[in-house]
Formats: structure tokens, C-alpha cells, sequence
């Protein structure tokens, strides 16, 4: 039987696409035309009358040489097929909206981090509730994610992508939800935090309960609907790419994928910093002056997870268009066929059951793979560095170099973060390039691993000195107790270590609050604050103001006179770029090892190994590495565990980078047992794959 051709219509005109050729493709399928414009409208799938015939087939279900059907059909929308759009039924323009719907759950997570972050801080929300908006994702997206695998890599995946688009959109309105209304705070006008013997102080203001309870609703159920979408999209999503390219061209496609994720986790760092204010500005409660700015605030939000939802949306339609497979796929999947599958060789041609008894025979031999649990293994370890980046980054930035959230959250979006999303993308065009097999894969993430290893190193090395701070680690000249913010200069003042409001004295000290400084009055000159009359600070230069007062204090923390964030960026870049290299070899290598009929399902094992061992403990772990770090956390909240608002630096620095340190570890350990044990696999399979299969060219059918 000779091979079947494939017309994929992208070079076909309405004309050349005549009724009696698609009669000739489809056999007895029939269909109606009608006059749309320049081009024609076809409808497929009708039933013939009489004959006892049964519903049409499509019009491009061929047979392969292995005699299996091919599932390749015109792009359409059910049985409306549009003739002039089959130039768009390819692997390519595929791609170009499925990296628009990534893009746009990128940013739905890089927003709900923010979101919860912010939220977190100013309700002081227990660890249960902490854990329950930050893991809700992983959990529901670990549930359903071997269900989703097995049975959805059966069926049409462009359907099952486009209900992830429809999930991704609803779920981003969710998180809007609660921000639509107001009433968030209840609103104060209390004194500002200076030195007052006869003050009151309300240091326990919380929102109001209503908008707590929705907020909390809302974002659980968000985030159970994205780990829904995401599955599809992650699983079923890398299946399709992988069935529709040439063997050595999948690592292009699939870096595309992974880079627009993290590029929308990235973009949505740069749109959400100035939201952060809000958090930096919780000091005090909010006048009744700030409530224009707080509806401003509450708008920004749900602006940005609209317009999110509206870009998902927009995919929708297209990519229901798309066929079971695009043109090209039979051929493409006929010689990937011939490549040998050492540990699982009688499951290669055998159709697997759809019962559940079959989902968990097949998982159990996916599980006796050992190269497969090693690999599995090694994306768990490789997540918690990248966690680590995403979260815990801009937390480290902001201390160790004295900058503020807003700013601290702009660089690691900016500037840091896409050096994942360009890691991703030269990791795929490398070895795709470089036509690695998978022994080749494994040396190259053992190689970049040891590589952003060493530059590791050097990031420990690369911090800024601490910054004298009264009460901390500076004394008040001798008068008060390391530890300890309150000193004679300021016992009569009624200060509360929960409004951080940090100033720097003209005695180049930093101070918790104007009120521990002992600043009595307080002036605004060209809109900048300055106070004076502290009675905390006693040296320094004295500077003073047009009206001949001596300015003894300005807000914010005092200039720590370091140069080395260029150098952090390069050298974090730089780690993060080799980190993530290896992110798509790992998943191809997945691919290579396991038969055709288990690919959906070996990625969606080894998303489960991910979840239980990198992304559901990865935030535990880093949240308690900042805990361990904290040297100063306010302890007057309405009885409840407190912010932190001083860490120590050297600390912070050796945990962070320690813990990606031994993530690197693992990761080399873990690799290097699976490419010893391939040793032991055919070479057919291990060191000589076959050489790239070329995208089928179209051949046109002519007349006779």
C-alpha cells in the first residue's frame, strides 16, 4: 500500500479543492456549498438519504501504512469547513494561539501570587488559610491530572486545549470577583505615628469581613478551576506538538511553550508591582483622604484579570477549529513507530483499555520504569529552584538591597525572571539543533545543572552590608537593649511595633517608626516628610528647612551605599538561564522513553511526582526559610503572628541559596542514575535515534 498523502490545504486554492476531488478523498461522505464571500463554505458530515448508509466519515480520515486510520481532517468548526482558511490547519499557527492561552494563564498566576501576597499581609491570615489559597492549585490539578492524561490522549486534544480556554478565562474572573465590590476597609482617621504621650493607639484594623470571606471563596475557587485548565494544557498540549513535528523539531515547539509561561508569570510581575503600594502603605489606616486611590486600587485588580479572561477567550473559537490532527501527523507518527521502546515493547502497538482497572495497570508500568521515576524525580527538584525565583526572590531583593516592593517585584519581572523564559527556548532550539538522543539529553542537564551550580556559588558572595538599626542592632547610643525598640528616649511616646513606618535619622541610623525615633512633629517640604524635634537622634549633621528648623529625620530606610545589584542581576540571570536549560530535554527524553500510547500518561506521573515533591512543599519550605530569617516581626496584631519587617541578610542569603544548592544536587544525583542505567538499553534506542522526520510536503492532486 503506498503511503498516504496528506493535503493539508495550506497551498490549495477554493478551486483546486473541487467538489470531485473532496468526493474522491471522502467516499461516500456528501456535501453542500454555499457562496460566502470570495470563498466557499462546505458542511461535512451530513447522512446520505437511503441506502441504509450510515453518518459520512470526514473527508480526510485516511488509511496509514500500518492500517490504522488517520484522524487528520480539514480545520473547521464542526461541519462548517471554510476552504480558504486550511492554510492554517498546521502545527504553526496552532502554536501561535495556544502560547497566547499560556501566556495568559501565566499571568493569571503571576497575579494571584501578588494578590495572595498583599492579602496575606494586611488580614495576618493563619497558616491554614495561608496554605489553602496558596495550594489549592496543585492539589486540584495533582487530582485529576492521570484521569485527564489517560482518557483525554485519546480524544480530540484541540477540544480539550480549547475547554482549557474557556476554564483559564472563568477562573480569572473569579479572582476579579471580589475586587469589583467595595467596603474592603473600615475606614479611620487616627493620628499619624509620631511621639504623643496622650495618644491612643489602634494597631488592630482588619478588613471587613465580608470582602475576607468572599476574597477567600473566590480565590479557592479560581484556583481549583486554573488547576483544572492547566492540565490539558501541559499535558495533552506537549502530546499534540510532540505527535505533529519531526522527532528533533519538538524541542523548538516545546520551549515556545514553556518560555510563554513564564514570560506571562514575568509580564504580570511588571503590571502588578504598583499594586504592591498598597502593602508598602498598611502602616496606618487608611483616611478618609486615601479612599479615591483605594477604588483606584480595587479597579486595577479586576482590569487586569478581565482583560486576562478576555485574551483566553479569544482562543477559544480557534482552537476548536483545529482537527484531531493537523496535516502531516500520519506520516510524522509512522516513523516515530519505528523507534524502539526498551522497557515497555509490548505495549508499543496495543491499543490500551479506557477502564479505570486499565489506568492504573498502565501507571503501575510506567512506575517499574526506573529511568522514567529518576526523570520524574528530576523535574520535582528542578521546580523548587524556580519556585524559589518566582517567590521568594523578590523578598530578598527588597532586603538585601534596601529597595522597596514595588520596586524589588518590577526587577525580578523585569529583568530576572525572563532569563527563565530565554533559558526554556535556547535549552529547545540546543538540542533540537544538535538532534541529541537521549543519553545526549541527560549529559547536557548534567552539564548545565553543574554550570548554574557554580554560579550559585558566587551569588552568596554578592550582598550589601546592614544598615545600623536602632534597637536591632544599633543600641541607641548605649541607652537601650539589642532587641529591644523601646529606650528612654522614647518610653513616653506609646509606640506600636505594628505600624512600620521606617525613617533614617541624620545620624545615618535607621529607626522602626518616627514614634521609637522620638519625633515629635513632623513637616511636608515639596512633597517630601521630614520630621523633627527627635529626641532618639543626637548626632549628625543638622540640615535645616526654609523656615530655619533643623530637620532631624526623612522616611524610608537609610542609603546603604551598595553598588552590587548590577552584579546580583548578572550573576542571578545567568543562574536562572542554565537552571531552567534543561526543563525541555527532561520532558523529551520522558517522551523518547515511553511507547506512543503512554506519552500522555507519562507526563501526567510525572506532573504527580512534581506536585507531591517540588510545588506543594516548594512555598512551605521557602515560607519557612524567610520565618528563620526574620530577627524583628511585629507581635501586637490583635494577638496574631505578625508581619516581619527587619530579616537578617546573611542568613537569608546562605538558606536561599543553600536550598537551590541541593535542589541542583538532586537534580544532577537523580539524572546521573538514569543515564547510568541506559547504559543497559539497545544503542538503537540510546545513542543512534533516527534521523529527523521532514514536515511532509503537500503534494497536489491533479486531474486527469
Amino acid at each position: 500500500m503506498q503511503d498516504a498523502r496528506v493535503d493539508m490545504g495550506s497551498q490549495a486554492s477554493p478551486a483546486q479543492l473541487s467538489e470531485d476531488t473532496l468526493a474522491e478523498e471522502a467516499g461516500n461522505a456528501t456535501k453542500r456549498t454555499l457562496p460566502s464571500g470570495d470563498g466557499l463554505i462546505k458542511f461535512h458530515g451530513f447522512p446520505q438519504q437511503g441506502n441504509d448508509q450510515a453518518v459520512a466519515r470526514p473527508a480526510l480520515r485516511k488509511k496509514t501504512r500500518e492500517g490504522k486510520e488517520s484522524l487528520e481532517r480539514p480545520c473547521g468548526l464542526g461541519c462548517i469547513v471554510i476552504p480558504s482558511c486550511q492554510r492554517f490547519n498546521n502545527i504553526q499557527c496552532f502554536l501561535v494561539f495556544f502560547c497566547i492561552l499560556v501566556v495568559s494563564q501565566g499571568i493569571v498566576f503571576g497575579l494571584v501570587d501578588l494578590s495572595i501576597d498583599t492579602f496575606q499581609k494586611e488580614n495576618h491570615l493563619g497558616t491554614s488559610e495561608n496554605l489553602v489559597l496558596s495550594l489549592t492549585y496543585d492539589i486540584s490539578s495533582c487530582l485529576i491530572v492521570l484521569f485527564i492524561s489517560h482518557y483525554g490522549g485519546r480524544g480530540n486534544i484541540p477540544r480539550w486545549i480549547a475547554f482549557s480556554s474557556f476554564l483559564v478565562g472563568l477562573g480569572s474572573l473569579f479572582f476579579a470577583f471580589p475586587y469589583i465590590s467595595d467596603g474592603r476597609y473600615q475606614l479611620s482617621a487616627d493620628p499619624e505615628d509620631t511621639c504623643q504621650e496622650m495618644k491612643i493607639i489602634k494597631t488592630c484594623r482588619k478588613v471587613s469581613p465580608s470582602f475576607q470571606a468572599k476574597y477567600i471563596a473566590s480565590f479557592i475557587l479560581g484556583q481549583t478551576v486554573q488547576g483544572i485548565a492547566g492540565m490539558p494544557l501541559y499535558i495533552l498540549g506537549r502530546v499534540f506538538i510532540d505527535n505533529s513535528v519531526a522527532t528533533h523539531s519538538a524541542g523548538i515547539y516545546l520551549g515556545l511553550m514553556d518560555a510563554s509561561l513564564i514570560l506571562g508569570y514575568s509580564l504580570a510581575y511588571v503590571i502588578g508591582a504598583p499594586l504592591m503600594k498598597g502593602a508598602e502603605n498598611n502602616t496606618f489606616p487608611i483616611s478618609v483622604e486615601d479612599i479615591d486611590d483605594h477604588h483606584k486600587w480595587l479597579r486595577s485588580w479586576w482590569i487586569y484579570f478581565g482583560f486576562v479572561s478576555l485574551t483566553a477567550w479569544i482562543t477559544l473559537i480557534p482552537l476548536s477549529c483545529f482537527p484531531h490532527s493537523v496535516g502531516g501527523t500520519a506520516k510524522i507518527k509512522a516513523e516515530k513507530r519505528k523507534q524502539l521502546h526498551p522497557f515497555d515493547n509490548k505495549f508499543k502497538d496495543k491499543e490500551l483499555g479506557t477502564s479505570i482497572k486499565d489506568l492504573f495497570a498502565n501507571t503501575w508500568v510506567l512506575m517499574k520504569n526506573p529511568v522514567f521515576i529518576c526523570l520524574a524525580l528530576t523535574k520535582a527538584s528542578e521546580s523548587l529552584v524556580l519556585i524559589g525565583a518566582s517567590e521568594f526572590l523578590p523578598i530578598y531583593i527588597e532586603n538585601q538591597f534596601v529597595l522597596t516592593r514595588t520596586t524589588a517585584t518590577k526587577i525580578a519581572g523585569l529583568v530576572l525572571l525572563p532569563g527563565g523564559a530565554l533559558g526554556k527556548l535556547l535549552g529547545g532550539i540546543i538540542v533540537s539543533k544538535l538532534h541529541m538522543s537521549c543519553k545526549a539529553l541527560m549529559r547536557f542537564t548534567i552539564v548545565t545543572s553543574v554550570i548554574s551550580l557554580v554560579f550559585f556559588g558566587f551569588v552568596i558572595f554578592v550582598r550589601c552590608d546592614t544598615i545600623p538599626f536602632a534597637g536591632i542592632n544599633a543600641d541607641y547610643d548605649g541607652t537601650g537593649q539589642l532587641g529591644n525598640l523601646t529606650a528612654p528616649c522614647n518610653s513616653h511616646c506609646r509606640c506600636s511595633s505594628s505600624l512600620y513606618s521606617a525613617i533614617c535619622g541624620r545620624d545615618h541610623i535607621g529607626y522602626f517608626s518616627p514614634c521609637f525615633a522620638g519625633c515629635i512633629q513632623s513637616k511636608i517640604i515639596q512633597d517630601h516628610k521630614a520630621y523633627y524635634n527627635c529626641s532618639c537622634i543626637q548626632e549628625g549633621l543638622t540640615t535645616a528647612d526654609d523656615q530655619g528648623d533643623f530637620i532631624d529625620a526623612r522616611p524610608g530606610t537609610c542609603d546603604a551605599k551598595c553598588y552590587k545589584l548590577p552584579l546580583f542581576i548578572a550573576f542571578i540571570f545567568s543562574t536562572i538561564l542554565f537552571s531552567v536549560f534543561s526543563g525541555v530535554p527532561n520532558t523529551l527524553t520522558i517522551l523518547r522513553i515511553v511507547s506512543d500510547n503512554q506519552r500522555s500518561l507519562a507526563l501526567g506521573l510525572a506532573l504527580v511526582f512534581l506536585r507531591i515533591f517540588g510545588t506543594i512543599p516548594g512555598p512551605i519550605v521557602f515560607k519557612m526559610t524567610a520565618d528563620i530569617s526574620c530577627i524583628f516581626r511585629e507581635t501586637e496584631y490583635c494577638g496574631d503572628k505578625g508581619n516581619c519587617w527587619i530579616y537578617n541578610k546573611m542568613k537569608m542569603a546562605y538558606l536561599l541559596v543553600g536550598i537551590c544548592c541541593i535542589c541542583k544536587v538532586v537534580t544532577i544525583f537523580f539524572t546521573a542514575i538514569a543515564f547510568c542505567l541506559c547504559k543497559y538499553l539497545p544503542k538503537d534506542n540510546s545513542e543512534i535515534l533516527h534521523m529527523p522526520v521532514k514536515n511532509p510536503t503537500v503534494k497536489k492532486k491533479r486531474k486527469n
